[in-house]
């Protein structure tokens, strides 16, 4: 009896005790309002009680107390995450009341500049650390020194030139660096020394040259090396020495001539190697590419004219081989690959006649899938290969017709590489330098006014940067008809005269970038059928040259990126009817007329951020089926209508509409994307609220940071959708006051009022039947917020 008594008169002040904790946890930021809030309570137990647990609720110290109250007036602090965001706030330095404790801290979209030594020592606790688009330009060595515990540095889309040698001490537990679209011009051997932990280095998007000897020393467990988007034409033979754990090599978009074979059999536990998108003409065994644990390969869209038999013979357990947009029109019987499972050879012009019947037996021998069709002979024209092997034991047709045939089509280079003894006797004008290694001629940066002549017959590329020309002659290449690349960037020049292409007809890239060009005829461009790139940043164009396009039948990606285009208009892309990638960014265009883009109806990557829209160019992605990627960001469109991407929903994958000034997206805004849609970029608009988007239901990102979301009744459907998403989209409240820095799918306490809310959860709560036993709730949301978080962490890089 007295148990029992005692247990009664306890309960009250266990009940209270437990309010009483909960309120001291909601305030244990700030330690004096803290102490004053439990002193100025009436007697009771519990005071008693709290008063005793007090230093277990504060940080020890008088520096434990001042930290664990403070939060800088521009950044919102999430204690109970330990998350801080300070985004787009004009910070030009680090700011110094971010509480110790932070573990993820985002200055993203700042000032900073420069990174000072030693700029984080007072947080070592941080795990994750975002420094995109702060126009760094510096590193200090010791900049990050104190942070050994930090996973992941992301310092894309900054302004870095180079890394001091010790810029990344202190970084020993880092699993991921980010430094894409940075303005890297080298590497200096020792840089990432102190990253033994390191698993992923993105170099993406650089001005990368030359990689030397050991650049990556000290890099034991990285797996994936991302270098595409440079302009990488030579490797060091010890470039990537050091890299045991590797596993995926990205070299694609680079300017690579030949197949550097032994710099890449360093790496020889990679499984994936992408060298798409560079101007290789051929590959032997010559090149001694030696991966013995290769699966797959990637040599798509370059200017490969021919293979060697046994070019991958010493990668035996190559599975994928992606040929896809070269030049080849008679490919070997590939020996040494017993484990190939799919070669993929769209985009090439193959020849299926008689030429081809080794192909044909060695593809029924070893059962591959293929995936091409045949440019010739006539008779065979369009037909899918995978239609014609098994059931083309012999040559049909006349032999002699077909090899007629053949050479009248053959526009494109010889089928072997070159010769050491071809290039003995080759001229070179005597201010520049040839390479007969390379088949690579060079007179950048030499003060030339006119365009020289008088180099080897066979070379590929040709670099003429940084020279000033003025203008480009008619003929001004002779003898030049290997020619794959020419650099003319930086050269001043205003015109490109008729004909001064004449007789390039194997040329693929053209770099006309940053010049006074302010038009270009079809005549200026004729000479160069085979031209698939053409670059155009940077200059003073105030349409897109759509005369010259009409000369360019093989144009694959236009760059007109920071012109003054002010329109699209019909007609300008009249000529590009194998246009897949389109790049008009950080121009002034106002319009995209109806019909401007419908003759590329190829077209995969669409890029119009940074212009002066504002609206979505909704009657203009009429006619593109093949749209993946759309760029929009950067516009000031204000509103998003309903319907605005229907004539692409069943395509885009990827779309962009961040910092677009966005204030209201109507609720039919997105239909029809849902079956196709993977990522969506909100971030940085003007949105307040937001509908909720349950048929977009592929999403893999979701991005809606940077938002003044008003977290009330209206929002209640967008809580609820972001509730059952399993994604991290970084949504925070700003208002209403109760709510600020909370994350939208997390603020029930704001929703809890609003008019369904009880009939939903009732709804949504099983009836409870004897002998079952459901388990915590708490628990089930902690699993679904773990792997939500691990989805993308915080700047996730682009794969």
């Amino acid at each position: 009896m007295e148990v029992a008594s005692r247990g009664q008169a306890l309960a009250p002040y266990h009940a209270d005790s437990k309010r009483d904790w909960g309120r001291a946890q909601t305030i244990r930021g700030g330690s004096r309002l803290a102490l004053h809030w439990l002193l100025a309570r009436p007697q009771s137990p519990s005071r008693f009680s709290l008063l005793l647990l007090l230093p277990l609720l504060l940080p020890p110290g008088p520096a434990g107390h001042t930290a664990a109250q403070r939060c800088p007036l521009s950044c919102v602090c999430d204690n109970s995450r330990r998350h801080v965001t300070c985004r787009h706030q004009n910070l030009t330095e680090v700011p110094d009341t971010i509480p110790e404790l932070t573990q993820r801290l985002d200055l993203q979209g700042n000032m900073l500049k420069v990174i000072p030594p030693g700029a984080f020592q007072a947080l070592p606790h941080l795990t994750h650390l975002d420094l995109r688009h702060c126009q760094v330009e510096l590193v200090a060595e010791g900049a990050f020194r104190g942070l050994g515990r930090l996973l992941l540095l992301n310092l894309a889309s900054n302004r870095l030139t180079a890394l001091p040698q010790e810029a990344l001490d202190g970084l020993g537990s880092l699993q991921r660096l980010e430094l894409e679209e940075n303005l890297l011009e080298e590497l200096r051997p020792g840089t990432f020394g102190p990253l033994g932990a390191l698993a992923t280095l993105n170099l993406a998007h650089n001005a990368l040259v030359y990689l030397p000897a050991m650049a990556f020393q000290g890099l034991l467990r990285a797996r994936w090396l991302q270098l595409s988007h440079n302009a990488l034409s030579v490797l060091a033979p010890e470039a990537l020495v050091g890299l045991p754990a590797l596993r995926r090599l990205s070299l694609h978009h680079n300017e690579l001539q030949a197949l550097p074979g032994p710099t890449l059999s360093q790496a020889r536990g990679l499984v994936r190697l992408e060298l798409g998108h560079n101007p290789l003409t051929y590959a032997g065994e010559e090149d001694a590419l030696v991966l013995p644990g290769l699966r797959e390969l990637r040599l798509d869209h370059g200017a490969l004219q021919a293979l060697g038999p046994r070019a991958f013979a010493h990668c035996p357990r190559l599975r994928t081989l992606d040929l896809r947009g070269n030049q080849l029109d008679v490919l070997p019987p590939l020996q040494g690959l017993g484990q190939l499972h799919l070669l993929r050879l769209q985009g090439n012009p193959l020849w299926c006649g008689c030429q081809a019947l080794p192909l044909f037996g060695w593809l029924a021998r070893v059962r591959v899938h293929v995936e091409g069709t045949c440019r010739g002979p006539r008779r065979l024209r369009g037909e899918a290969l995978d239609a014609l092997w098994p059931s083309a034991p012999r040559c049909l047709g006349n032999g002699a017709e077909e090899e007629e045939e053949l050479a009248a089509a053959r526009r494109r280079a010889p089928t072997r590489a070159p010769q050491e003894d071809e290039w003995a006797a080759r001229p070179c004008p005597r201010v520049c330098t040839c390479a007969s290694e390379s088949a690579h001629s060079s007179c950048e940066g030499r003060g030339l006014h006119a365009v020289p002549s008088g180099f080897p017959n066979n070379t590929q590329l040709l670099d003429l940067r940084r020279n000033h020309f003025l203008l480009v002659p008619r003929a001004a290449f002779p003898g030049l008809g290997h020619l794959v690349s020419l650099y003319l960037q930086h050269c001043h020049i205003t015109e490109l005269e008729a004909g001064a292409l004449a007789g390039l007809g194997r040329l693929v890239y053209l770099y006309l970038s940053d010049n006074q060009l302010s038009g270009l005829s079809a005549a200026a461009l004729e000479g160069a059928p085979h031209l698939g790139y053409l670059y155009l940043e940077r200059n003073h164009f105030l349409q897109v040259p759509g005369a010259a396009l009409r000369a360019l039948p093989s144009l694959v990606s236009l760059h007109l990126q920071d012109n003054a285009v002010e329109r699209l208009a019909p007609g300008d892309l009249a000529g590009a009817q194998v246009l897949r990638w389109l790049y008009l960014s950080g121009n002034r265009i106002t319009q995209v007329s109806p019909g401007a883009l419908g003759s590329a109806r190829e077209l995969e990557k669409l890029y119009l951020d940074g212009n002066q829209l504002s609206g979505v160019p909704t009657g203009a992605l009429a006619g593109l089926p093949a749209l993946v990627e759309l760029q929009l960001s950067g516009n000031p469109l204000r509103t998003l209508h309903d319907g605005a991407f229907r004539p692409v929903a069943r395509s885009v994958q990827f779309l962009f509409l961040n910092s677009s000034s966005l204030e209201q997206v109507s609720p039919g805004a997105f239909a029809g994307l849902g079956p196709s849609l993977r990522s969506l970029h909100l971030q940085g608009n003007q949105l307040q609220a937001l509908p909720a988007l349950p048929t977009l239901t592929r999403l893999e990102l979701l991005d809606l940071s940077g938002n003044p979301f008003r977290c009330d009744c209206q929002l209640l459907p967008l809580h609820r959708w972001l509730t059952g998403l399993n994604l991290r989209v970084g949504a925070t409240c700003v208002a209403p006051a109760s709510a600020r820095g909370q994350r939208v799918k997390a603020a029930v306490a704001v929703f809890e009022g609003c008019p369904g809310w009880a009939a939903r959860k009732a709804k949504r709560t099983p009836v409870a039947r004897s002998g079952v036993r459901r388990a915590p709730a708490k628990g089930r949301r902690r699993a679904v917020y773990k792997v939500g978080s691990g989805a993308r962490g915080l700047g996730g890089a682009k794969r």
